[in-house]
């Protein structure tokens, strides 16, 4: 017989669910929206227009659904829960990054109150118990499999017994880590007028990358100047090809992630959208570097004026959350050929301009760094450094030989000519080991 308490319980969380104010959106996903079919389905009445009841069997594929979406999503459904509610993009989410909690409406902070009650009942309507109402509506003999993954979280709402009083360590969470796709990832790429979150960036670290000292200093010094809110200026990092220009940019949102630094990459072929990217960034409490990999320009480049409009600004000015860092092979980012010098015969009035116009053009960012080839003793630096990181003994007599044989017989001295010997040692001293062993 079926059991009309449990039941009622069940549709009244899909009503108080239904009833929602702000944060709808989260069911906006396939986990979701299978949660919310199969509540529906366990105690849906009779639909009277066509005289169809839902049968046992509606109620279990709905629930094989939810189940496979929670195992496809590999997370506990509390950690699911509770991460969609801190991405959530919604009136308060968005509004609190920029006022005060004291200083939105009251209303507001109301139906954030009623949301988050009802968020938590749905917390704490366990699979166990989604299980349980499942083996009554089907009146099967046995309870269904429940989809259990331990909880790795400890959010404050995680260990809360009470949401609505958390309202104002949500405010500093969305504050602090943004919504959306900008508190989802740290790192994106601009694709076909969209932006897309880069799920496994590369995980240098600035500690990692030896030498350069200066150059490190400026550029973390210019970048905490941009998170404490003050003007920071363009930066050109320019030098020898595989000496750590891309790597140590990439290394500062690993280090300054937590503050609210996002790095973008944009492709010198989507420079066209470089306005459209700035007016969407403008308004947002994230910090953003726009990185630009291997910058140049070759003649009458159309994306040559379309990337000047980011360093010296146009109807859309560079918001002050944002700053470019590029780096590049040249120190003179427009190519010049020996045909572009002015002769007495060329019909331009004032041939010079045009030449110094491409001349000058880095010198429009604010700060330029120069990674000038190693030498011979720096370059060992690297590999000694690199050789402890990876647990190989850097006095061994004959790492520094190999070392400099290595770079005589590929790519020179560089940080990435180190690396790419270690990472070979690496291979062959555990190969060798292996065979050994």
């Amino acid at each position: 017989m079926i059991d009309y308490p449990s039941i009622s319980s069940s549709k009244m969380l899909y009503n108080q669910v239904a009833s929602l104010l702000l944060y709808q959106s989260i069911f906006n996903n396939s986990v979701g929206e299978a949660l919310l079919i199969l509540l529906q389905t366990l105690h849906q009445e009779e639909n009277h227009s066509n005289s169809r009841q839902v049968t046992a069997v509606d109620c279990l594929v709905a629930y094989g659904n939810w189940f496979k979406k929670l195992a496809e999503n590999q997370e506990s459904w509390g950690d699911y829960l509770v991460n969609q509610i801190l991405l959530n993009e919604n009136p308060f989410s968005l509004q609190v990054q920029t006022q005060s909690l004291e200083k939105l409406p009251i209303s507001l902070i109301e139906a954030v109150k009623n949301d988050l009650q009802i968020l938590e009942n749905l917390y704490n309507c366990s699979p166990e118990k989604i299980s349980q109402w499942l083996q009554i509506s089907a009146q099967t003999a046995h309870i269904p499999i429940v989809w259990e993954e331990k909880s790795h979280q400890q959010t404050f709402l995680n260990k809360s017994a009470n949401w609505q009083e958390k309202i104002d360590k949500l405010a500093l969470h969305y504050q602090k880590k943004g919504t959306g796709i900008f508190a989802e990832y740290q790192a994106f790429r601009w694709r076909k007028g969209e932006l897309e979150g880069v799920k496994s960036p590369d995980p240098i670290k600035i500690e990692e990358i030896v030498g350069y000292q200066w150059q490190k200093e400026a550029l973390i010094k210019n970048t905490e100047f941009l998170l404490a809110g003050y003007r920071s200026l363009c930066v050109l990092v320019y030098g020898s090809r595989g000496s750590g220009k891309s790597s140590l940019i990439k290394s500062l949102v690993n280090k300054y992630s937590e503050q609210g630094l996002r790095l973008i990459e944009v492709t010198k072929s989507e420079f066209q959208d470089l306005p459209i990217i700035l007016e969407k960034l403008g308004n947002s409490h994230q910090k953003f570097i726009i990185f630009v990999d291997d910058l140049s320009f070759q003649e009458e480049d159309e994306s040559f004026k379309g990337f000047k409009v980011v360093l010296e600004g146009g109807i859309i000015a560079r918001p002050a959350n944002v700053v470019v860092y590029a780096t590049s092979n040249r120190r003179h980012l427009v190519r010049e050929d020996h045909g572009d010098r002015p002769r007495p015969s060329e019909e331009e009035i004032h041939p010079w301009d045009t030449v110094q116009e491409k001349l000058s053009f880095s010198d429009r960012f604010g700060l330029t760094l120069t990674f000038e080839p190693l030498n011979q003793e720096d370059y060992l630096e690297i590999v000694r450094h690199l050789a402890k990181q990876a647990k190989i003994n850097p006095l061994e007599d004959s790492l520094e030989f190999k070392a400099k044989q290595w770079a005589t017989r590929n790519n020179g001295r560089s940080g990435r000519t180190a690396r790419q010997f270690i990472d070979f040692l690496a291979g062959e001293l555990a190969t060798a080991e292996k065979l050994n062993s």
